[in-house]
């Protein structure tokens, strides 16, 4: 992308606020409601709007759930008449919705009921946090604004910290470019058993969407111009989410199972690493794109209120318990890591990727979970994270080369990281990584150059919703990577899902595939079955 597409207004902020006072907290945050027009004095400036004046359905996008407690839930919706318009068809005014939290879908036993504020300033955006609950429970809960009632949600709260539980099913997503296909990955999926979704990055994709969906081709609808560009601007950014999530397979997910959401690149930009942009803009233009960015993100995930952001800031990476079974520790690896070094791709490691000053978390969100893994008591530890861990070399000769945007670019700050998972004596880890449209399952080993070296812990790729489109069962690049890499024993390039089953004596990651996503309606099936043993990690065919 070129300087001169960017938006004039973003210029104009970055230039009215300046570099020094643009890089602290306030003047980012002041920058962004100056690029997009927010009053300054924030939500009480606006003015309501009676929902019973509402005279179209503005539950369009559904509802959420999302990091489950054990006595608590959170709760999301957005108010969109009409999605797919700037405003969503919806004025600057504050709408009161209602919200019913029962033990049963017909809403009979009642739990926790209440009422919440859509602000214009997040988009009509609603995040309830519902306290006092009972622990390990499944539960329902709905919205109403005016005469409108939304579709009935599921979740559940966490087993008590102390829970002896025995068994955690979780399912594990990533990458879905809407432009690729359908998301029929995710209808599946909403018929599951599982207690939690973890989405491990790519949810939106900045990329433009064309009037047919890409290749979803269409032929019953056309959709608006102003998808057909980047996004950029805090605008672009939320009428992106508003087509993303008026999918009905994506919204029938989100009904289904509470999610565990963190974020990779495409939410923002391609590979940008910290404050670095993929492209040469100024880095004032670059975080408040950012800035946007991650203020629509939030607006549109079920996250609570330490999550929100702060101009160009917001703090995702956090931690959370299911009883004394497993302990699930999120990061973010995009907004505190080193530039790819060797200007990023596949390329032959070197002094510049090796230079152990280079960081993929940052320190302070390193130490945070270093010290996490040395408190915790769990059976299982498992990382929720972007990037491909394991070492991955491209062939099986001298002239390998690694990819940069990988930890393979980050080898001192992956060194750290299962150095102290064995400090810590974790015994039981494991990794869950999205990024690269396809299925892998690794050992993570404390040598990959050497296959007889200690098995730390394991590494569950899952592949795309649709990146990438329909895939193939072998890719071309199979062959290569299998003799180049003995700690990977699997791969499949399907789009899908991955569905990984904790235990007291193993765990069992089962990969679901479909078979296309240009057409809607594919079937799903199981690619392939592993299990690793508490105490003995490695992974062996189920």
């Amino acid at each position: 992308m070129t300087h001169s597409s960017h938006p004039q207004e973003m210029r104009d902020a970055a230039r009215h606020f300046g570099r020094r006072r643009f890089l602290t907290v306030t003047g980012a945050a002041a920058a962004l409601a100056f690029s997009v027009n927010l009053p300054a004095a924030g939500t009480a400036s606006a003015a309501e709007l009676d929902a019973r004046k509402l005279k179209e359905d503005p539950f369009t996008l559904g509802v959420a759930s999302g990091d489950p407690l054990p006595a608590s839930v959170l709760l999301w919706t957005r108010l969109a008449p009409r999605p797919y318009e700037a405003g969503s068809g919806l004025p600057r005014a504050r709408v009161q919705v209602g919200w019913e939290l029962a033990r049963d879908a017909r809403f009979s036993r009642i739990v926790r009921r209440g009422r919440a504020t859509a602000h214009p300033e997040f988009d009509h955006s609603i995040h309830v946090e519902v306290k006092g609950l009972e622990s390990d429970r499944v539960l329902y809960y709905r919205f109403r604004a005016g005469s409108w009632t939304s579709p009935v949600g599921r979740t559940r709260t966490a087993p008590a910290r102390g829970a002896r539980n025995s068994s955690l099913r979780l399912a594990a997503v990533s990458c879905q470019a809407y432009h690729d296909g359908y998301f029929t990955a995710y209808g599946h999926l909403a018929d599951e058993d599982v207690s939690a979704v973890f989405h491990l990055g790519d949810y939106l994709y900045e990329y433009a969407v064309t009037a047919t969906g890409g290749a979803r081709n269409y032929t019953d609808r056309t959709l608006p111009a102003h998808f057909n560009r980047e996004t950029i601007t805090l605008e672009d950014y939320r009428l992106r989410y508003g087509l993303y999530k008026s999918d009905p397979d994506l919204r029938a997910a989100h009904a289904a199972h509470p999610f565990v959401v963190t974020w990779d690149d495409h939410e923002t930009e391609n590979n940008y690493a910290g404050g670095t942009p993929e492209n040469d803009v100024p880095p004032e233009e670059f975080l408040l794109r950012r800035a946007a960015a991650y203020r629509a993100y939030w607006e549109n995930q079920p996250l609570r209120l330490p999550q929100r952001p702060t101009g160009p800031d917001m703090r995702l990476y956090r931690r959370l318990h299911f009883g004394t079974l497993a302990q699930f520790d999120i990061l973010d690896t995009r907004q505190y890591r080193s530039d790819q070094a060797y200007g990023d791709g596949w390329q032959k490691p070197g002094p510049e990727s090796e230079d152990p000053s280079r960081t993929m978390t940052g320190a302070t969100q390193e130490r945070w979970l270093l010290d996490g893994w040395r408190a915790s008591e769990a059976t299982w530890n498992v990382l929720p994270q972007q990037v491909v861990m394991a070492q991955r070399k491209d062939v099986p000769t001298d002239a390998f080369k690694l990819s940069m945007d990988a930890w393979d670019g980050y080898p001192a700050s992956r060194a750290r990281i299962l150095n102290g998972a064995e400090a810590a004596r974790i015994e039981n880890l494991m990794v869950l990584t999205g990024d690269v449209h396809v299925n892998y399952g690794f050992d993570l080993k404390r040598d990959f150059d050497d296959p007889s070296s200690r098995t730390l812990g394991t590494e569950i790729v899952a592949t795309s919703v649709t990146s990438g489109k329909n895939g193939s069962d072998k890719p071309a690049s199979w062959d290569n990577l299998m003799r180049a890499n003995p700690h990977l024993k699997f791969f499949n390039g399907r789009r899908g899902y991955a569905l990984v089953t904790l235990g007291r004596e193993r765990a069992r990651a089962d990969y679901r595939t479909v078979s296309a996503v240009t057409t809607p309606g594919a079937p799903v099936t199981t690619a392939g079955s592993f299990v690793t043993e508490v105490g003995n990690q490695g992974l062996t065919p189920a």
